[in-house]
């Protein structure tokens, strides 16, 4: 009785909200589930005829289950508490990846050229990039929302310095990536920022000359490389074979026998598939790491056609669905998260599948949620346990406003 005296009172606000079982996301559930399956099936494929002996399907199974206690754990996370510990997340990555720099080669070995893994005995590899990535979204979420608190009038003054703050918190993470070095990773945390800028409400006064910039030097760059590399060698110190990803990519028949070995793989599995493949595990052609990074070629040459329409259906689902709740959402810091993780997904998926069928140049990018790898399933998984919390944490109120 005294607590419905004090509602009748109004010392409470009994506001109706969503049951806990409704705010859980299921579409969401339903992509992942789904993605989870096509992983499953395609490392499957892919372990029959790769070079290793491993079972890379029951440790995908596991990483899988891992990454759903990390869901279970951050959806728990309402924005106050993710403002709060973002920094601290932020530190700590930037921790391991200062860790990996100065670590031994017993403890970090360098493979394939790139020292960017942790490796324990008994429990495998690590690699921080990839939950850096995360992270850095956490980060760049609560510098632009701060920013906007503290400046409620915008000027050329303050936007300026919002960018030059987005570039330094982006440049840490990005100069210690690039020592390993790791240009795929190093990528995606650009593409991360550059989503970040595009909506943080920066004038396009200040954007339009510095990515016109940009544009006009990279394009500059790709055509020394192309018609004079030698400006580049003695100018630059550039060497030589520095430039055989790109002439592998440009003409991968001349570089076949090296360089353009994946590539002509790639190609060639995802050709011979056709509309609707040759079936499950009864793939032709040998493909190096076919479970790690050129797992589309795989799904190619098995599924055809079809089985990558079904691949990249699924992708869009999953952004459009992240898309909807940037939209839907009034909280500003929840939008920033979203739209950094829309630009991290978005840019793997590009970038891996334009690698595969030779519209991009070969970078070791894994794609999303399907290739074999713990730290890059884990750290998806992170992202998409932010995305969970997101609905899970946002309320419906009666007569009011705000969703």
């Amino acid at each position: 009785m005294l607590f419905l005296n004090q509602i009748y009172k109004g010392e409470y606000d009994v506001q109706p909200v969503k049951l806990r079982s409704s705010r859980i996301d299921y579409t969401l559930f339903l992509i992942l589930f789904l993605l989870f399956l096509s992983s499953c099936i395609a490392i499957y494929s892919a372990q029959t005829s790769g070079q290793y002996g491993g079972n890379f399907l029951v440790k995908q199974v596991v990483w899988y289950i891992v990454g759903g206690l990390i869901i279970f754990g951050v959806i728990r996370l309402d924005s106050d508490q993710l403002k709060k510990i973002s920094w601290y997340a932020y530190g700590f990555g930037l921790l391991l990846l200062f860790a990996l720099v100065i670590a031994p080669e017993s403890l970090a070995p360098t493979i394939n050229g790139a020292k960017s893994w942790f490796r324990f005995p008994a429990l495998g590899s690590l690699q921080p990039s990839e939950f850096m990535k995360v992270f850095l979204v956490l980060a760049l979420a609560n510098v632009v929302t701060t920013h906007h608190a503290k400046n409620m009038v915008k000027t050329i003054h303050s936007d300026i310095w919002l960018l030059i703050k987005i570039g330094l918190v982006t440049g840490a993470p990005l100069f210690l990536v690039m020592l390993q070095p790791d240009l795929g990773t190093s990528l995606v945390l650009l593409a991360i920022m550059v989503g970040v800028i595009f909506v943080s409400g920066i004038s396009w006064k200040i954007l339009v000359p510095i990515f016109s910039g940009i544009t006009v030097f990279a394009g500059t760059i790709l055509a020394l490389v192309i018609w004079a590399p030698d400006v580049l060698e003695k100018y630059l110190g550039v060497k030589s074979y520095q430039f055989n990803r790109i002439y592998s990519w440009l003409d991968p028949y001349n570089n076949q026998d090296s360089t353009g070995y994946q590539l002509m793989k790639s190609l060639l599995a995802i050709g011979s598939g056709q509309t609707t493949g040759k079936g499950v595990g009864n793939s032709e052609v040998y493909l190096p790491e076919s479970q790690t990074d050129f797992i589309f070629s795989v799904i190619g040459e098995e599924f055809g056609f079809v089985g990558t329409s079904i691949i990249v259906s699924l992708f869009f689902l999953l952004i459009y669905h992240i898309i909807k709740i940037a939209m839907n959402t009034k909280n500003h810091f929840y939008t920033y998260i979203c739209v950094g993780i829309i630009s991290m997904i978005t840019f793997h998926v590009f970038q891996n599948i334009g690698m595969t069928i030779g519209l991009l140049p070969i970078t070791g990018i894994p794609l999303p949620f399907i290739s074999y790898g713990g730290s890059s399933l884990l750290g998806n998984m992170l992202g998409m346990g932010l995305i969970f919390s997101i609905g899970y944490h946002y309320k419906n109120y009666m007569f009011s406003t705000e969703k």
